[in-house]
């Protein structure tokens, strides 16, 4: 069952989020056909330690996106920014997958004072963005694919079960409530179908990961990267280009096997890493 979503009014709209535990704040940052549901596993594992929020970005989930609104990366980021000075939240854990993760990372070197840490999980950096095999989806996008069958896939988001394989370990073992709790919300009118399409087209525009390399070799926070290593989309190789470009980094964990979409698939096993992230930083004396 998807979690009730609390809303709040910010600079750039209304946004829905997800919201349980108590303690220092940590905001969860999904990726693109996602929202805040994904986190739900890893949620329920911190938060003992957190009071863990789970935004739905522009388009997604149930905060939408206005008719022409900009929906690219730099206006995702921005959207955490707004979401940060509306909850009163001064310093965050950032945690990220997928696309999320290149938001966060722009987040977090654009305005890296709201950073306590950082997790980045297997996702967009740098050159790989968009992923090669991903670009198809793009020109799909472009030519309004998914506009002209949004109603099919309203009525059947099993329909784009096998584009989710790919992320999964174990697709068949993702219930339809999930899809539907992800695929709903962006079928459900034009408007929305009209915004996933902008919002994926924005992926054309290479730039927004590339600008800011030098902004995260200037990023201090206490930076954990956590991987999965049988993720065609995001090879391994480009969780060590992070760990290279960010001061902060302190270690790369491998999960052996692992897909784009672990944190739903493998949350002890992320909570874990996380939880011990947040313990380190919380008793290492302050980097310059």
């Amino acid at each position: 069952m998807a979690q009730q979503k609390q809303r709040v009014t910010t600079r750039v709209g209304e946004v829905a989020y997800a919201e349980r535990g108590k303690g220092p704040s940590a905001l969860f940052v999904h990726g693109v056909f996602l929202n805040s549901y994904y986190w739900r596993h890893v949620m329920a594992r911190l938060s003992d330690d957190r009071r863990c929020l789970a935004p739905d970005l522009l388009g997604h989930g149930d905060t939408p996106a206005s008719p022409g609104q900009d929906v690219s990366l730099r206006a995702e980021a921005e959207l955490l920014d707004a979401f940060c000075e509306a909850m009163g939240l001064n310093e965050v854990d950032v945690v990220a997958n997928d696309s999320g993760s290149a938001i966060a990372q722009i987040f977090a070197a654009r305005y890296p004072e709201r950073i306590r840490t950082l997790t980045l999980t297997n996702g967009d950096a740098d050159g790989n963005y968009p992923p090669a095999d991903f670009r198809q989806v793009v020109e799909m996008a472009k030519g309004g694919v998914f506009s002209a069958q949004r109603e099919a896939f309203a009525a059947d988001v099993n329909l784009l079960r096998p584009g989710f394989a790919a992320g999964y370990e174990h697709i068949d073992a993702v219930s339809d409530e999930t899809l539907r709790a992800y695929l709903g919300p962006l079928f459900a009118t034009p408007e929305a179908t009209c915004a996933l399409e902008r919002w994926l087209v924005c992926f054309e525009d290479a730039s927004q990961t590339r600008e800011i390399e030098p902004l995260l070799r200037q990023l201090t926070a206490p930076t954990l990267i956590v991987w999965g290593t049988g993720d065609h989309f995001f090879p391994v190789k480009w969780a060590y280009w992070l760990k290279g470009a960010i001061p902060g980094a302190r270690q790369v964990v491998e999960l052996e096997g692992a897909k784009l979409f672990f944190p739903e698939e493998r949350p002890d096993e992320l909570a874990d890493a996380i939880r011990a992230h947040w313990r380190a930083s919380a008793n290492a004396p302050a980097m310059a």
